[in-house]
């Protein structure tokens, strides 16, 4: 009998893993891919006029809320606890500080137009309303090369340590799946699922996809790379030998070779030219003095006509703001530090969230990856840890020097937030001979940015709410005057798309409201 369409592709998946069923999916056409337009919000010019909104956190989210509620004439503050604008969304460049809670301090010391961000390092093409607000903002972004296959993947426990390189790893994997899956189907195992027609297009997608030779067997190809490389005169190139099936599954690089695939993580990546804090200080210099810096929030009550918010440097003189509405976009581990009459559910979800610990680790270097190794940009990745990847740049190509990333995990992974600073570095360094041996030397002047330990964060991104599988509902919908956004009121948790789009959902929910309220002759501003 013949075989549906949805059985076929999940009888590739099983066979063939992840990557061989999508893309006979977008071979035959069932898998486009397109970013969701940047819906705009519903709400006539001016529907803001005579309403006072606070916002509360200068992260993408709060940047959102407050640039949408001035184009529809909101009377809108910012407040901002740090001195520059993003959040979480920091770049280190020459002289910029990273400091702790408890008080350490490193100051980059990078040449000039060398930088990292520390933060968020991707924006997907199908994030469409992150990408649109570049666009409007005149951010010019260039192509970030999320991976390359010149990139490595180690593991200690198998081909003696030594690193494959990724092209030989996937093409030799799909090699090997396609000769094994072209024997099923000459062997009858699919008879029953298959027509004739159905087996015969499938050994020539089995060829092509391989690639598989004249016999349906595997034996290397240009995909795996070359041990002789071709060049002029009589020089032809000679294929590697394929790695076998067996120390590929040894390898355990599933992760390493398909990380790529998943939805978000496709080609095209793009970054902003010179950094990704180019976002936020755009969004800054469209909104001016509506954002007041050095000004964290220091206290949060409703009143009757809406919120009362107290603010202040540390130590300083405290202020207080009156408005109808807050949108709060700090995070949760700072909200609950501060006084505030939150309704029992939204405290309950705001005083048990907990958060994630990632970091990064990068260095100054000469750019030995290209010049040594032709990788340009990409990741490479190791199966032991603490630290399991080595995160190429994709910013100017070609320079002496450059910025190489040598970490970006959890820091609670391998015991990792037990080590000193120094001891971080010196680990990541190692961590770096597995994959280029003998370079650990040349990486210079490192950065550590835990966001654990970043004031005014305190963690990465939210890992659990605070009343379990139901704090997610609480959290996105009011407490009264009281509006919640950032990325943790997505189900885009750690992208900037998370944070845009929930920027502007409490501004359509908050307009919502005024246009109700005024059909009724009055603000409704605390009623349910």
């Amino acid at each position: 009998m013949s075989i549906s369409r949805r059985n076929f592709l999940m009888r590739v998946g099983q066979a063939g893993g992840y990557s061989a069923a999508f893309t006979t999916m977008q071979s035959l056409g069932l898998m486009p891919m397109k970013a969701s337009l940047a819906e705009p919000i519903a709400a006539a010019a001016g529907t803001g006029k005579g309403v006072k909104v606070v916002v509360a956190g200068g992260g993408i989210g709060g940047l959102v809320s407050a640039y949408e509620l001035r184009k529809l004439g909101y009377d809108v503050t910012l407040l901002e606890a740090r001195a520059r604008p993003g959040g979480r969304n920091f770049s280190a460049r020459k002289g910029v500080d990273i400091e702790f809670t408890d008080g350490t301090k490193q100051t980059c010391t990078w040449d000039e137009g060398n930088y990292q961000n520390m933060g968020p390092g991707r924006l997907p093409s199908v994030h469409g309303t992150i990408l649109n607000y570049c666009r409007e903002l005149n951010v010019p972004l260039e192509v970030e090369i999320n991976t390359s296959r010149s990139t490595f993947l180690q593991n200690d426990k198998v081909n003696g340590g030594k690193p494959m390189v990724q092209r030989k790893a996937v093409n030799d994997t799909r090699g090997h799946v396609s000769e094994l899956l072209s024997k099923a189907v000459a062997g009858g195992a699919l008879d029953q699922d298959l027509t004739p027609e159905d087996k015969e297009r499938m050994i020539t997608f089995l060829k092509l996809y391989g690639p598989l030779d004249k016999t349906n067997k595997y034996v290397g190809s240009d995909r795996a790379g070359y041990k002789v490389n071709a060049g002029a005169g009589p020089q032809l190139g000679v294929f590697e030998e394929p790695a076998s099936m067996h120390m590929l599954l040894d390898e355990a690089f599933w992760g390493g070779i398909l990380y790529e695939e998943t939805w978000d993580w496709q080609a095209t990546m793009m970054q902003p030219v010179g950094g990704m804090d180019r976002i936020p200080y755009a969004f800054a210099k469209s909104l001016g003095d509506i954002v007041k810096y050095n000004a964290p929030v220091t206290a949060i009550k409703k009143t009757a006509k809406g919120v009362t918010v107290s603010y202040g440097p540390d130590g300083g003189k405290t202020k207080t703001i009156d408005a109808d509405y807050l949108i709060c976009n700090m995070p949760l581990t700072q909200l609950t530090k501060i006084p505030n009459d939150l309704s029992p559910g939204h405290k309950a979800v705001v005083d048990g969230s907990t958060y994630a610990g990632a970091y990064k680790i990068a260095w100054q270097s000469r750019r030995f990856w290209e010049q040594d190794y032709n990788i340009y940009g990409g990741l490479s990745f190791m199966t032991q840890g603490p630290t399991t990847i080595v995160w190429y740049p994709s910013a100017n190509l070609m320079g002496s020097t450059g910025i190489l990333v040598t970490g970006y995990e959890d820091e609670s992974n391998w015991g990792f937030n037990n080590l000193s600073i120094p001891e971080k570095f010196e680990k990541a360094r190692s961590q770096t001979e597995r994959i280029h041996p003998g370079h650990g030397h040349e990486l210079t002047q490192p950065m550590f940015c835990g966001w654990k330990r970043v004031k005014y964060n305190e963690g990465s991104w939210i890992r659990s709410y605070g009343t379990g599988a139901d704090g997610y509902n609480v959290i996105t919908e009011p407490d009264g005057p009281i509006y919640f956004a950032g990325d943790h009121t997505s189900h885009i948790v750690g992208w900037q798309e998370g944070a845009a789009l929930s920027g502007k959902r409490v501004v359509q929910q908050i307009s919502d409201k005024v246009k109700a309220a005024k059909l009724l002759g009055h603000h409704a501003t605390t009623e349910a």
